[in-house]
């Protein structure tokens, strides 16, 4: 008879300031997988998030440079498991999905599970984060293909070849808009499962700024448009620059064919000038494009170094 074993699975709980819901986050946890290991990782807490959270029988480690983006890589880098289970410590995640999405992850040799928001309670899902989200969902949808329906979800299952091949460049909360374009570009299969979103226990502040952190993410969105789009881009860039050019220069060139005259030399100074940034932008387009093939062959060559999860 074959014997199959179980997957080492892995909870990770970034904090900060989560003394009212981390212990009991932790105890949910416990109970839907009572064989994973619960990482806590305080991130310069001036609560008594990280007493609380080992007394309830997590693991506690400390990550000292601010951010949510930092704890995240530090997590990928310092935990070996062959399943991660990465949760926000509010205690607005719905704990007894986790094994459920645990299951689909592995049945169907994913890489990736989000869970997927679903509340009727306004206050834990105000209008404009619902909104936001939905906005920069499917603007990411736009530029790099539609895999999720909740790109800002803080409740996701990763298998170890999608964790140990992930590059982890953001800081803050743009770290969810990061593991969703990785997925995407390296065209992982990922899926969603729907899961109640549940509002904070009192006491208990949100970290997430509407606006700022909005920006943030638009911000990070631009930079991995560069990063793994950058072809389309500069050449766009340079294509909006020949046109201004051509607009600006053709009554220059008709002038000039009429009477063999350039009067207006400083405009046509400025439209040479325009073109040839044009041209520069549209070159680097086509270097940065084979740079990108490289590094996106590197990643996909760590995401291969490691096997498939699947239950043996």
């Amino acid at each position: 008879m074959e014997h199959t074993s179980e997957p080492k699975v892995a909870v990770l709980i970034p904090c900060f300031n989560e003394a009212k819901p981390i212990a009991t986050v932790v105890a949910d946890f416990r109970a839907a997988l009572p064989d994973a290991d619960i990482y806590v990782y305080d991130n310069n807490s001036t609560d008594d998030t990280a007493d609380i959270a080992r007394a309830a029988g997590a693991i506690v480690r400390v990550e000292t440079q601010q951010g949510k983006g930092n704890v995240v890589r530090r997590m990928f880098a310092d935990i070996d498991a062959d399943v991660y289970v990465m949760v926000d410590g509010d205690n607005t995640y719905e704990a007894s999905a986790a094994p459920a999405m645990v299951d689909k992850l592995m049945n169907e040799t994913l890489d990736m599970v989000s869970g997927s928001r679903v509340t009727e309670v306004e206050e834990a899902y105000r209008p404009g984060h619902k909104f936001g989200n939905w906005m920069l969902t499917n603007l990411v949808a736009g530029i790099f293909g539609k895999g999720t329906k909740d790109m800002l979800t803080g409740y996701r299952i990763f298998s170890r070849r999608f964790v140990k091949s992930f590059p982890a460049l953001s800081r803050g909360f743009e770290i969810e808009t990061e593991l969703t374009v990785h997925a995407l570009e390296l065209r992982m299969p990922i899926a969603d499962v729907d899961t109640a979103y549940i509002d904070r226990l009192p006491g208990s502040d949100s970290k997430l700024n509407t606006i700022l952190d909005g920006v943030r993410i638009l911000k990070m969105i631009i930079l991995l448009v560069k990063e793994e789009r950058p072809f389309a881009l500069f050449c766009g860039i340079g294509a909006l620059l020949g046109i201004v050019s051509l607009v600006l220069g053709a009554p220059i060139v008709v002038e000039f064919i009429e009477t063999g005259l350039v009067p207006r030399f400083p405009t046509a100074i400025l439209v040479s000038a325009i073109m040839v940034i044009g041209v520069l932008s549209f070159m680097s387009g086509l270097i940065l494009d084979t740079v990108t093939l490289g590094r996106r062959e590197m990643k996909r060559m760590a995401y291969l170094a490691l096997p498939a999860p699947i239950r043996r």
